[in-house]
Protein backbone atom coordinates (compact mmCIF):
# COMPACT_ATOMS: atom_id res chain seq x y z
CA UNK A 1 0.00 0.00 0.00
CA UNK A 2 0.92 3.48 -0.52
CA UNK A 3 2.54 5.88 2.13
CA UNK A 4 -0.15 8.49 1.97
CA UNK A 5 2.66 11.52 2.30
CA UNK A 6 3.77 10.57 -1.23
CA UNK A 7 0.30 11.02 -2.60
CA UNK A 8 -1.10 14.17 -4.01
CA UNK A 9 -4.42 14.31 -1.65
CA UNK A 10 -5.52 17.34 -3.22
CA UNK A 11 -9.02 18.44 -4.70
CA UNK A 12 -7.82 17.99 -8.31
CA UNK A 13 -6.14 14.61 -7.59
CA UNK A 14 -9.68 13.75 -5.53
CA UNK A 15 -11.95 14.85 -8.35
CA UNK A 16 -10.10 13.09 -10.80
CA UNK A 17 -10.24 9.98 -8.83
CA UNK A 18 -13.87 10.25 -8.52
CA UNK A 19 -14.06 10.59 -12.25
CA UNK A 20 -14.96 6.38 -12.88
CA UNK A 21 -17.41 6.15 -10.30
CA UNK A 22 -19.28 9.71 -12.04
CA UNK A 23 -18.77 7.87 -15.53
CA UNK A 24 -20.43 4.88 -14.68
CA UNK A 25 -23.53 6.63 -12.46
CA UNK A 26 -24.21 8.69 -15.67
CA UNK A 27 -23.85 5.84 -18.07
CA UNK A 28 -26.00 3.50 -15.88
CA UNK A 29 -28.32 5.80 -14.59
CA UNK A 30 -28.76 8.78 -16.76
CA UNK A 31 -28.28 7.41 -20.30
CA UNK A 32 -29.85 3.56 -18.73
CA UNK A 33 -26.59 1.95 -19.98
CA UNK A 34 -26.33 -2.06 -19.09
CA UNK A 35 -23.41 -2.88 -16.39
CA UNK A 36 -22.58 -4.91 -19.10
CA UNK A 37 -21.93 -1.83 -21.54
CA UNK A 38 -20.90 0.82 -18.67
CA UNK A 39 -18.18 -1.22 -17.14
CA UNK A 40 -15.60 -1.52 -19.89
CA UNK A 41 -16.32 2.45 -20.06
CA UNK A 42 -15.45 3.25 -16.66
CA UNK A 43 -12.10 0.53 -16.82
CA UNK A 44 -10.89 2.81 -19.39
CA UNK A 45 -11.68 5.89 -17.87
CA UNK A 46 -10.25 4.46 -14.45
CA UNK A 47 -7.12 3.32 -16.35
CA UNK A 48 -6.59 6.45 -18.48
CA UNK A 49 -6.61 8.31 -15.14
CA UNK A 50 -4.16 5.92 -13.59
CA UNK A 51 -1.22 6.39 -15.98
CA UNK A 52 -2.26 10.43 -16.76
CA UNK A 53 -2.47 11.91 -13.41
CA UNK A 54 -1.55 8.90 -11.09
CA UNK A 55 1.62 7.65 -12.93
CA UNK A 56 1.34 4.41 -13.08
CA UNK A 57 3.13 2.08 -15.99
CA UNK A 58 1.58 -0.05 -18.05
CA UNK A 59 2.71 -3.53 -16.34
CA UNK A 60 1.31 -2.44 -13.28
CA UNK A 61 -1.92 -1.89 -15.19
CA UNK A 62 -1.65 -4.96 -16.55
CA UNK A 63 -0.88 -6.86 -13.50
CA UNK A 64 -3.89 -4.79 -11.66
CA UNK A 65 -6.09 -5.64 -14.47
CA UNK A 66 -5.01 -9.99 -14.44
CA UNK A 67 -5.81 -9.61 -10.82
CA UNK A 68 -9.02 -8.51 -11.15
CA UNK A 69 -9.45 -11.11 -13.81
CA UNK A 70 -8.67 -14.07 -11.41
CA UNK A 71 -10.82 -12.61 -8.17
CA UNK A 72 -14.04 -12.50 -10.47
CA UNK A 73 -13.07 -16.75 -11.96
CA UNK A 74 -13.98 -17.19 -8.14
CA UNK A 75 -17.16 -15.20 -7.79
CA UNK A 76 -18.55 -16.79 -11.38
CA UNK A 77 -17.98 -20.12 -10.16
CA UNK A 78 -20.93 -19.23 -8.04
CA UNK A 79 -23.03 -17.29 -10.49
CA UNK A 80 -22.70 -20.27 -13.13
CA UNK A 81 -23.53 -23.28 -11.46
CA UNK A 82 -26.73 -21.08 -9.51
CA UNK A 83 -27.94 -19.90 -12.67
CA UNK A 84 -27.87 -23.73 -14.04
CA UNK A 85 -29.61 -25.10 -10.63
CA UNK A 86 -32.21 -22.34 -11.39
CA UNK A 87 -32.71 -23.23 -14.88
CA UNK A 88 -32.51 -27.24 -13.90
CA UNK A 89 -35.73 -26.77 -11.86
CA UNK A 90 -37.72 -24.02 -13.83
CA UNK A 91 -37.57 -26.35 -16.87
CA UNK A 92 -38.83 -29.27 -15.21
CA UNK A 93 -41.90 -27.27 -13.49
CA UNK A 94 -40.54 -27.21 -9.76
CA UNK A 95 -41.39 -23.39 -9.69
CA UNK A 96 -45.06 -24.18 -10.71
CA UNK A 97 -44.98 -26.99 -8.83
CA UNK A 98 -43.51 -25.02 -5.82
CA UNK A 99 -46.48 -21.92 -5.44
CA UNK A 100 -49.22 -24.49 -6.24
CA UNK A 101 -47.73 -26.75 -2.82
CA UNK A 102 -47.79 -23.44 -0.83
CA UNK A 103 -51.24 -22.13 -2.22
CA UNK A 104 -52.87 -25.23 -0.55
CA UNK A 105 -52.08 -24.59 2.23
CA UNK A 106 -54.28 -21.42 3.03
CA UNK A 107 -56.97 -19.31 2.06
CA UNK A 108 -55.65 -16.36 3.70
CA UNK A 109 -54.70 -13.77 0.56
CA UNK A 110 -52.24 -11.73 2.87
CA UNK A 111 -50.59 -14.74 3.68
CA UNK A 112 -50.32 -16.27 0.61
CA UNK A 113 -49.18 -12.48 -0.69
CA UNK A 114 -46.11 -12.49 2.47
CA UNK A 115 -45.55 -16.38 1.39
CA UNK A 116 -44.91 -14.94 -2.36
CA UNK A 117 -43.30 -11.77 -2.00
CA UNK A 118 -40.95 -12.17 0.93
CA UNK A 119 -40.76 -15.72 1.74
CA UNK A 120 -40.78 -17.39 -1.75
CA UNK A 121 -38.63 -14.17 -2.92
CA UNK A 122 -35.80 -14.53 -0.23
CA UNK A 123 -35.60 -17.93 -0.72
CA UNK A 124 -35.05 -17.62 -4.33
CA UNK A 125 -32.73 -15.14 -3.88
CA UNK A 126 -30.49 -17.70 -1.58
CA UNK A 127 -30.36 -19.96 -4.12
CA UNK A 128 -29.95 -17.79 -7.76
CA UNK A 129 -30.53 -14.21 -6.93
CA UNK A 130 -29.11 -12.11 -10.11
CA UNK A 131 -32.71 -10.68 -10.49
CA UNK A 132 -34.77 -14.41 -10.52
CA UNK A 133 -36.79 -13.90 -7.50
CA UNK A 134 -38.24 -10.35 -9.56
CA UNK A 135 -38.92 -12.51 -12.86
CA UNK A 136 -39.99 -15.52 -11.00
CA UNK A 137 -42.48 -13.52 -7.79
CA UNK A 138 -44.16 -11.04 -10.08
CA UNK A 139 -45.82 -12.88 -12.36
CA UNK A 140 -47.09 -15.33 -9.33
CA UNK A 141 -48.37 -12.47 -7.85
CA UNK A 142 -50.06 -10.83 -10.69
CA UNK A 143 -51.98 -14.40 -10.69
CA UNK A 144 -53.92 -14.08 -7.84
CA UNK A 145 -55.06 -10.93 -8.42
CA UNK A 146 -52.22 -8.42 -7.32
CA UNK A 147 -51.89 -5.52 -9.37
CA UNK A 148 -48.99 -5.29 -11.58
CA UNK A 149 -46.94 -2.42 -10.04
CA UNK A 150 -47.92 -3.86 -6.66
CA UNK A 151 -46.52 -7.25 -7.68
CA UNK A 152 -43.15 -5.95 -9.23
CA UNK A 153 -42.89 -3.82 -5.46
CA UNK A 154 -43.50 -6.06 -3.09
CA UNK A 155 -40.55 -8.44 -4.29
CA UNK A 156 -38.42 -5.92 -4.90
CA UNK A 157 -38.71 -4.98 -0.96
CA UNK A 158 -39.23 -8.78 0.41
CA UNK A 159 -35.77 -10.22 -1.63
CA UNK A 160 -33.46 -6.90 -0.69
CA UNK A 161 -32.48 -8.58 3.10
CA UNK A 162 -30.79 -11.42 1.52
CA UNK A 163 -28.67 -10.33 -1.40
CA UNK A 164 -25.60 -9.98 0.53
CA UNK A 165 -25.60 -14.06 2.36
CA UNK A 166 -27.91 -15.16 -0.84
CA UNK A 167 -26.43 -16.98 -3.90
CA UNK A 168 -24.31 -18.56 -1.57
CA UNK A 169 -22.93 -15.62 -0.33
CA UNK A 170 -21.90 -14.60 -3.55
CA UNK A 171 -21.54 -10.76 -2.94
CA UNK A 172 -19.76 -11.60 1.00
CA UNK A 173 -17.47 -13.60 -0.82
CA UNK A 174 -16.85 -10.23 -3.29
CA UNK A 175 -15.69 -8.38 -0.24
CA UNK A 176 -13.66 -10.93 0.21
CA UNK A 177 -11.72 -10.82 -2.93
CA UNK A 178 -11.01 -7.00 -3.01
CA UNK A 179 -10.20 -6.29 0.82
CA UNK A 180 -8.72 -8.27 4.03
CA UNK A 181 -10.77 -8.22 6.77
CA UNK A 182 -9.56 -7.78 10.46
CA UNK A 183 -12.16 -10.31 11.43
CA UNK A 184 -14.54 -11.92 9.37
CA UNK A 185 -16.61 -13.47 12.04
CA UNK A 186 -17.26 -10.23 13.40
CA UNK A 187 -17.44 -8.53 10.08
CA UNK A 188 -20.80 -10.62 9.13
CA UNK A 189 -22.11 -10.76 12.34
CA UNK A 190 -22.64 -7.08 12.60
CA UNK A 191 -23.54 -7.29 8.74
CA UNK A 192 -26.59 -9.66 10.20
CA UNK A 193 -27.38 -7.56 12.28
CA UNK A 194 -27.68 -4.62 9.83
CA UNK A 195 -29.66 -6.64 7.32
CA UNK A 196 -32.27 -7.84 9.81
CA UNK A 197 -33.35 -4.47 10.22
CA UNK A 198 -34.57 -4.43 6.29
CA UNK A 199 -36.00 -7.85 6.38
CA UNK A 200 -38.39 -6.95 9.64
CA UNK A 201 -39.07 -3.68 7.51
CA UNK A 202 -39.97 -5.93 4.45
CA UNK A 203 -42.19 -7.49 6.28
CA UNK A 204 -44.26 -4.85 7.56
CA UNK A 205 -44.23 -2.76 4.80
CA UNK A 206 -45.82 -5.38 2.37
CA UNK A 207 -48.80 -6.11 5.31
CA UNK A 208 -48.96 -2.33 4.96
CA UNK A 209 -49.29 -1.92 0.87
CA UNK A 210 -51.29 -4.85 0.76
CA UNK A 211 -54.27 -3.64 3.26
CA UNK A 212 -53.01 -0.39 5.44
CA UNK A 213 -52.65 -0.54 9.29
CA UNK A 214 -56.03 -3.96 9.53
CA UNK A 215 -53.26 -5.59 7.50
CA UNK A 216 -50.19 -5.15 9.50
CA UNK A 217 -52.46 -5.78 12.85
CA UNK A 218 -53.18 -8.90 11.16
CA UNK A 219 -49.92 -10.00 9.78
CA UNK A 220 -47.78 -9.19 12.60
CA UNK A 221 -47.64 -12.21 14.44
CA UNK A 222 -46.50 -14.19 11.32
CA UNK A 223 -44.04 -11.37 10.44
CA UNK A 224 -42.62 -11.44 14.02
CA UNK A 225 -42.20 -15.25 13.11
CA UNK A 226 -40.72 -15.18 9.64
CA UNK A 227 -38.17 -12.39 10.55
CA UNK A 228 -37.12 -14.32 13.51
CA UNK A 229 -36.66 -17.22 11.46
CA UNK A 230 -34.84 -15.12 8.81
CA UNK A 231 -32.46 -12.74 10.83
CA UNK A 232 -32.09 -14.72 13.57
CA UNK A 233 -31.48 -18.22 11.72
CA UNK A 234 -28.68 -15.94 9.51
CA UNK A 235 -27.52 -14.01 12.50
CA UNK A 236 -26.43 -16.95 14.02
CA UNK A 237 -25.72 -18.97 10.83
CA UNK A 238 -23.26 -16.27 10.14
CA UNK A 239 -21.37 -16.90 12.79
CA UNK A 240 -20.82 -20.65 11.36
CA UNK A 241 -20.52 -20.33 8.08
CA UNK A 242 -20.89 -16.88 6.14
CA UNK A 243 -21.73 -18.94 3.08
CA UNK A 244 -24.80 -21.19 4.29
CA UNK A 245 -26.51 -18.10 6.15
CA UNK A 246 -29.00 -17.09 3.79
CA UNK A 247 -29.55 -19.79 2.07
CA UNK A 248 -30.43 -22.22 5.36
CA UNK A 249 -32.51 -19.34 6.91
CA UNK A 250 -34.63 -19.00 3.78
CA UNK A 251 -35.40 -22.40 3.06
CA UNK A 252 -36.09 -22.61 7.09
CA UNK A 253 -38.64 -20.27 6.70
CA UNK A 254 -40.50 -21.56 3.38
CA UNK A 255 -40.66 -24.33 5.57
CA UNK A 256 -42.49 -23.08 8.44
CA UNK A 257 -45.08 -21.87 6.33
CA UNK A 258 -46.56 -25.24 6.36
CA UNK A 259 -47.26 -25.57 9.99
CA UNK A 260 -48.02 -21.61 9.73
CA UNK A 261 -50.31 -22.04 7.21
CA UNK A 262 -52.60 -24.71 9.76
CA UNK A 263 -52.74 -21.99 12.68
CA UNK A 264 -56.54 -20.58 12.49
CA UNK A 265 -55.57 -17.06 12.11
CA UNK A 266 -54.28 -17.87 8.53
CA UNK A 267 -55.40 -20.63 7.01
CA UNK A 268 -59.05 -18.92 6.70
CA UNK A 269 -60.06 -16.11 4.30
CA UNK A 270 -59.54 -12.88 6.29
CA UNK A 271 -61.66 -9.81 4.98
CA UNK A 272 -60.14 -6.71 4.38
CA UNK A 273 -61.99 -4.25 2.54
CA UNK A 274 -59.18 -1.84 2.13
CA UNK A 275 -56.55 -3.67 -0.21
CA UNK A 276 -54.98 -1.00 -2.47
CA UNK A 277 -52.49 -3.72 -3.47
CA UNK A 278 -55.20 -6.56 -5.14
CA UNK A 279 -57.04 -5.74 -8.38
CA UNK A 280 -60.06 -8.02 -7.16
CA UNK A 281 -62.61 -6.63 -4.73
CA UNK A 282 -62.27 -8.51 -1.77
CA UNK A 283 -65.71 -10.94 -2.12
CA UNK A 284 -64.20 -12.23 -5.13
CA UNK A 285 -60.89 -13.00 -3.98
CA UNK A 286 -61.77 -16.35 -2.74
CA UNK A 287 -62.05 -17.75 -6.75
CA UNK A 288 -58.18 -16.09 -7.98
CA UNK A 289 -56.78 -19.33 -7.08
CA UNK A 290 -59.47 -21.89 -8.73
CA UNK A 291 -59.49 -18.93 -12.15
CA UNK A 292 -55.56 -19.97 -12.19
CA UNK A 293 -56.06 -23.51 -11.86
CA UNK A 294 -57.81 -23.51 -14.57
CA UNK A 295 -55.84 -21.35 -16.79
CA UNK A 296 -52.36 -23.22 -15.81
CA UNK A 297 -51.08 -26.54 -16.24
CA UNK A 298 -51.05 -28.85 -13.70
CA UNK A 299 -47.40 -29.20 -12.34
CA UNK A 300 -45.81 -32.83 -13.12
CA UNK A 301 -44.29 -33.25 -10.03
CA UNK A 302 -45.11 -32.59 -5.96
CA UNK A 303 -44.08 -29.71 -3.27
CA UNK A 304 -41.83 -32.69 -2.11
CA UNK A 305 -39.82 -33.18 -5.58
CA UNK A 306 -39.44 -29.84 -5.95
CA UNK A 307 -37.58 -28.99 -2.89
CA UNK A 308 -35.68 -31.88 -3.83
CA UNK A 309 -32.73 -29.95 -5.31
CA UNK A 310 -32.47 -27.56 -2.76
CA UNK A 311 -32.25 -30.46 -0.47
CA UNK A 312 -29.43 -31.91 -2.17
CA UNK A 313 -27.55 -28.73 -1.87
CA UNK A 314 -27.84 -28.79 1.76
CA UNK A 315 -27.19 -32.16 2.69
CA UNK A 316 -23.91 -31.16 0.29
CA UNK A 317 -22.71 -28.42 1.82
CA UNK A 318 -23.73 -29.05 5.21
CA UNK A 319 -22.18 -32.36 5.45
CA UNK A 320 -18.96 -31.21 4.00
CA UNK A 321 -18.53 -27.74 6.12
CA UNK A 322 -18.98 -29.55 9.60
CA UNK A 323 -17.34 -32.76 9.03
CA UNK A 324 -14.12 -31.33 9.76
CA UNK A 325 -11.81 -33.97 8.50
CA UNK A 326 -13.60 -34.31 5.36
CA UNK A 327 -13.08 -30.34 5.05
CA UNK A 328 -9.30 -30.42 5.90
CA UNK A 329 -8.58 -33.05 3.07
CA UNK A 330 -10.84 -30.96 -0.04
CA UNK A 331 -9.20 -27.92 1.06
CA UNK A 332 -5.71 -28.89 0.54
CA UNK A 333 -6.19 -28.99 -3.02
CA UNK A 334 -5.97 -25.38 -3.84
CA UNK A 335 -5.77 -22.98 -7.15
CA UNK A 336 -3.53 -20.32 -7.44
CA UNK A 337 -1.16 -17.80 -9.48
CA UNK A 338 2.08 -15.70 -8.76
CA UNK A 339 1.90 -12.12 -9.38
CA UNK A 340 5.04 -9.98 -9.29
CA UNK A 341 5.29 -6.46 -7.31
CA UNK A 342 4.31 -3.73 -8.67
CA UNK A 343 4.63 -0.07 -7.93
CA UNK A 344 3.79 3.13 -9.52
CA UNK A 345 6.03 6.56 -9.81
CA UNK A 346 3.59 7.94 -6.46
CA UNK A 347 4.69 5.47 -4.53
CA UNK A 348 2.39 2.74 -4.45
CA UNK A 349 3.84 -0.66 -3.89
CA UNK A 350 2.55 -3.92 -4.18
CA UNK A 351 4.43 -7.28 -2.89
CA UNK A 352 4.67 -10.06 -5.08
CA UNK A 353 2.47 -12.72 -3.97
CA UNK A 354 3.05 -16.76 -5.27
CA UNK A 355 0.33 -17.47 -5.12
CA UNK A 356 -2.66 -14.59 -5.38
CA UNK A 357 -5.73 -14.96 -4.16
CA UNK A 358 -5.85 -19.30 -4.21
CA UNK A 359 -8.92 -20.76 -3.62
CA UNK A 360 -10.10 -24.62 -2.80
CA UNK A 361 -12.21 -25.24 -5.62
CA UNK A 362 -13.49 -28.63 -3.94
CA UNK A 363 -15.48 -26.69 -0.90
CA UNK A 364 -16.22 -23.62 -3.18
CA UNK A 365 -20.00 -22.93 -3.14
CA UNK A 366 -19.88 -23.13 -6.69
CA UNK A 367 -19.03 -26.91 -6.30
CA UNK A 368 -22.00 -27.76 -4.14
CA UNK A 369 -24.28 -26.09 -6.18
CA UNK A 370 -22.91 -27.81 -9.62
CA UNK A 371 -23.29 -30.79 -7.96
CA UNK A 372 -26.43 -30.24 -6.97
CA UNK A 373 -27.90 -28.99 -10.41
CA UNK A 374 -26.28 -32.18 -12.02
CA UNK A 375 -28.02 -34.91 -9.82
CA UNK A 376 -31.39 -32.53 -10.13
CA UNK A 377 -30.98 -33.01 -13.42
CA UNK A 378 -30.41 -36.83 -13.58
CA UNK A 379 -33.51 -37.35 -11.30
CA UNK A 380 -35.65 -34.91 -13.13
CA UNK A 381 -34.61 -36.78 -16.51
CA UNK A 382 -35.57 -40.08 -15.11
CA UNK A 383 -38.73 -39.71 -13.79
CA UNK A 384 -39.42 -37.66 -17.68
CA UNK A 385 -40.30 -34.54 -15.81
CA UNK A 386 -39.10 -32.65 -18.83
CA UNK A 387 -40.37 -34.21 -21.29
CA UNK A 388 -43.96 -33.86 -19.76
CA UNK A 389 -43.59 -30.02 -18.47
CA UNK A 390 -42.83 -29.09 -22.00
CA UNK A 391 -45.63 -30.70 -23.67
CA UNK A 392 -47.66 -29.18 -21.44
CA UNK A 393 -46.63 -25.15 -21.67
CA UNK A 394 -45.05 -25.89 -25.28
CA UNK A 395 -41.68 -24.88 -24.17
CA UNK A 396 -38.74 -25.68 -26.26
CA UNK A 397 -35.72 -23.49 -24.85
CA UNK A 398 -33.12 -25.61 -23.60
CA UNK A 399 -30.96 -25.83 -20.29
CA UNK A 400 -27.69 -24.96 -21.25
CA UNK A 401 -28.42 -21.87 -23.95
CA UNK A 402 -30.67 -20.75 -21.18
CA UNK A 403 -27.75 -20.45 -18.31
CA UNK A 404 -25.31 -18.81 -21.53
CA UNK A 405 -28.43 -16.09 -22.24
CA UNK A 406 -28.26 -15.03 -18.35
CA UNK A 407 -24.52 -15.88 -16.95
CA UNK A 408 -22.92 -13.59 -19.85
CA UNK A 409 -24.00 -10.43 -19.15
CA UNK A 410 -23.21 -11.00 -15.79
CA UNK A 411 -20.06 -12.57 -15.92
CA UNK A 412 -18.63 -9.66 -18.56
CA UNK A 413 -20.11 -7.00 -15.82
CA UNK A 414 -18.15 -9.16 -12.61
CA UNK A 415 -15.35 -8.91 -14.36
CA UNK A 416 -14.77 -5.86 -15.31
CA UNK A 417 -16.14 -3.89 -12.17
CA UNK A 418 -13.20 -6.36 -10.26
CA UNK A 419 -10.66 -5.24 -13.10
CA UNK A 420 -11.62 -1.39 -12.61
CA UNK A 421 -11.80 -1.51 -8.60
CA UNK A 422 -7.94 -3.22 -8.91
CA UNK A 423 -6.77 -0.72 -10.76
CA UNK A 424 -8.35 1.92 -8.88
CA UNK A 425 -6.45 0.04 -5.55
CA UNK A 426 -3.13 -0.17 -7.62
CA UNK A 427 -3.26 3.15 -8.92
CA UNK A 428 -3.91 4.58 -5.45
CA UNK A 429 -7.17 6.30 -6.21
CA UNK A 430 -9.06 4.57 -3.98
CA UNK A 431 -6.80 5.94 -1.37
CA UNK A 432 -6.61 9.49 -2.88
CA UNK A 433 -11.00 9.16 -1.98
CA UNK A 434 -11.04 7.62 0.63
CA UNK A 435 -8.61 10.03 2.42
CA UNK A 436 -10.28 12.99 0.79
CA UNK A 437 -13.55 12.15 2.85
CA UNK A 438 -11.65 11.39 5.75
CA UNK A 439 -10.26 14.93 5.88
CA UNK A 440 -14.11 16.56 5.40
CA UNK A 441 -16.21 13.77 6.95
CA UNK A 442 -16.45 13.83 10.81
CA UNK A 443 -16.13 9.88 11.99
CA UNK A 444 -19.71 9.44 13.11
CA UNK A 445 -20.99 11.38 10.20
CA UNK A 446 -19.43 8.94 7.61
CA UNK A 447 -20.23 5.94 9.49
CA UNK A 448 -23.86 6.88 9.88
CA UNK A 449 -23.87 7.43 6.16
CA UNK A 450 -21.53 4.86 5.15
CA UNK A 451 -24.73 2.88 4.08
CA UNK A 452 -25.43 5.31 1.33
CA UNK A 453 -22.38 4.46 -0.53
CA UNK A 454 -23.11 1.08 -0.85
CA UNK A 455 -26.70 1.85 -1.62
CA UNK A 456 -25.25 4.17 -4.36
CA UNK A 457 -23.39 1.12 -5.36
CA UNK A 458 -26.50 -1.49 -6.06
CA UNK A 459 -28.09 1.58 -7.20
CA UNK A 460 -25.85 2.11 -10.07
CA UNK A 461 -25.18 -1.75 -10.73
CA UNK A 462 -28.05 -3.42 -10.32
CA UNK A 463 -25.79 -5.63 -7.88
CA UNK A 464 -24.85 -5.88 -4.38
CA UNK A 465 -21.65 -7.87 -5.21
CA UNK A 466 -20.36 -4.88 -7.52
CA UNK A 467 -20.90 -2.67 -5.00
CA UNK A 468 -19.13 -4.08 -2.75
CA UNK A 469 -16.35 -4.88 -5.16
CA UNK A 470 -15.99 -0.94 -6.22
CA UNK A 471 -16.78 0.43 -2.72
CA UNK A 472 -15.47 -2.14 -0.25
CA UNK A 473 -11.84 -0.85 -0.71
CA UNK A 474 -12.73 2.66 -0.01
CA UNK A 475 -15.33 2.37 2.84
CA UNK A 476 -11.70 -0.17 4.77
CA UNK A 477 -9.39 2.68 4.46
CA UNK A 478 -11.79 5.64 5.68
CA UNK A 479 -12.55 3.21 8.37
CA UNK A 480 -8.86 3.32 8.86
CA UNK A 481 -8.15 7.19 8.51
CA UNK A 482 -10.86 7.63 10.75
CA UNK A 483 -10.29 5.13 13.42
CA UNK A 484 -13.19 3.63 13.09
CA UNK A 485 -14.44 0.07 13.83
CA UNK A 486 -13.88 -1.67 10.69
CA UNK A 487 -16.33 -4.64 10.89
CA UNK A 488 -19.45 -1.98 11.17
CA UNK A 489 -18.09 0.50 8.35
CA UNK A 490 -17.48 -3.24 6.28
CA UNK A 491 -21.28 -4.32 7.34
CA UNK A 492 -22.43 -1.24 6.54
CA UNK A 493 -21.60 -0.94 2.95
CA UNK A 494 -22.71 -4.66 2.94
CA UNK A 495 -26.45 -3.83 4.08
CA UNK A 496 -26.62 -0.57 2.01
CA UNK A 497 -25.76 -2.76 -1.18
CA UNK A 498 -28.81 -5.02 -0.06
CA UNK A 499 -31.06 -2.47 0.10
CA UNK A 500 -30.14 -0.56 -2.99
CA UNK A 501 -31.44 -3.86 -4.81
CA UNK A 502 -34.84 -2.59 -4.19
CA UNK A 503 -34.85 0.14 -6.53
CA UNK A 504 -32.00 -0.63 -9.16
CA UNK A 505 -33.02 0.31 -12.02
CA UNK A 506 -32.11 -3.32 -14.24
CA UNK A 507 -34.05 -4.83 -11.38
CA UNK A 508 -37.41 -2.27 -11.79
CA UNK A 509 -36.55 -2.96 -15.61
CA UNK A 510 -36.68 -6.72 -15.24
CA UNK A 511 -40.41 -6.75 -12.82
CA UNK A 512 -42.22 -4.24 -14.85
CA UNK A 513 -40.80 -6.38 -17.86
CA UNK A 514 -42.21 -9.51 -16.63
CA UNK A 515 -45.23 -8.07 -15.20
CA UNK A 516 -46.16 -6.75 -18.79
CA UNK A 517 -45.99 -3.08 -17.46
CA UNK A 518 -43.23 -1.28 -19.25
CA UNK A 519 -42.97 2.39 -19.37
CA UNK A 520 -44.20 2.29 -15.54
CA UNK A 521 -40.63 1.86 -13.84
CA UNK A 522 -41.44 5.30 -11.76
CA UNK A 523 -44.70 4.33 -10.62
CA UNK A 524 -42.64 0.97 -9.22
CA UNK A 525 -40.06 3.79 -7.77
CA UNK A 526 -42.85 5.85 -5.67
CA UNK A 527 -43.52 2.82 -3.93
CA UNK A 528 -39.81 1.49 -3.45
CA UNK A 529 -37.48 4.73 -3.19
CA UNK A 530 -39.53 5.69 0.14
CA UNK A 531 -39.15 2.06 1.91
CA UNK A 532 -34.97 1.97 0.64
CA UNK A 533 -34.75 5.72 1.90
CA UNK A 534 -35.95 4.77 5.29
CA UNK A 535 -34.67 1.12 5.91
CA UNK A 536 -30.90 3.24 5.03
CA UNK A 537 -31.86 5.72 7.98
CA UNK A 538 -32.46 3.22 10.49
CA UNK A 539 -29.65 0.80 9.42
CA UNK A 540 -27.54 3.87 9.64
CA UNK A 541 -28.58 4.64 12.80
CA UNK A 542 -27.74 1.13 14.33
CA UNK A 543 -24.41 0.75 12.41
CA UNK A 544 -23.14 3.95 15.21
CA UNK A 545 -24.94 1.67 17.80
CA UNK A 546 -22.61 -1.06 16.71
CA UNK A 547 -19.54 1.44 17.24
Amino acid sequence: MPEEAQLPIGLAHWLLAVVPLVVLLVLLVGMRWKAPEAGPIGLLVAAAIALLAFQTPWDTLAVASAKGVWDAIFILYVIWPALLLYRVADRSGAFVALREGIERFSNDELFLVLGFSWVFASFLQGITGFGAPIAIVAPLLIAIGVRPVYAVVLPLIGHAWANLFGTLAVAWLGTLTVIDLQDETLTAFHTAILLWIPNLMAGVAIAWLYGRRKAVVHALPLVAIISAIHGGGQLLLALWNPVLAGFLAGTAALLALIPLSYWPKYSEYTRIRDRPAMAEPAEEAEHDLEKLEEEEPEPVMGLAMALMPYAVLTVLTVGVLVITPIEAALERFEVGFPFPAVETGLGVTEEAEDPYSPFAPLTHPGTFLLLAAIIAWLIYRSRGYYGRWAERVEETEEILPGVVGDAVPASIAVVVFLAMSTVMDHSGQTTVLAQGIADVAPPLMFAGAANGIGLLGSFMTSSNTASNILFAPLQQTVAEAEGLAESAIIAAQHAGGAIGNSISPANVVLGTGTAGIVGQEWAVLRKTLPWALLAAVVTGLMTLLLL
